[in-house]
């Protein structure tokens, strides 16, 4: 475990190839995705991944992996949220 930004990280890994695919460990959860917009909890936070034609191509909460394919145009890692505050989905939504 490794203490950066503020934050214990796991053995984490975000990997882009050709900007067409992601994979990313420590994956706890994926709150919302559409093909434009996807949003992954991670074991240390949050994750903001948008493109365009974006696919969950593989997803293993068990493994803690999920792969992401498309035209992928950013990744954007948000801190952990407590447990009182809304979640980003809410945020944006209201």
């Amino acid at each position: 475990m490794k203490y950066e930004g503020g934050v214990y990280m796991e053995n984490h890994v975000l990997n882009i190839d050709n900007r067409e695919r992601l994979t990313v460990t420590e994956v706890a959860d994926v709150d919302s995705f559409n093909e434009e917009t996807i949003l992954i909890t991670l074991k240390s936070g949050g994750l903001v991944i948008k493109g365009q034609k974006l696919h969950i191509q593989k997803l293993d909460l068990a493994e803690g992996k999920a792969i992401i394919t498309g035209e992928i145009n950013s990744a954007v890692y948000t801190e952990k949220k407590n447990k009182s505050e809304k979640s980003l989905v809410r945020r944006i939504f209201e």
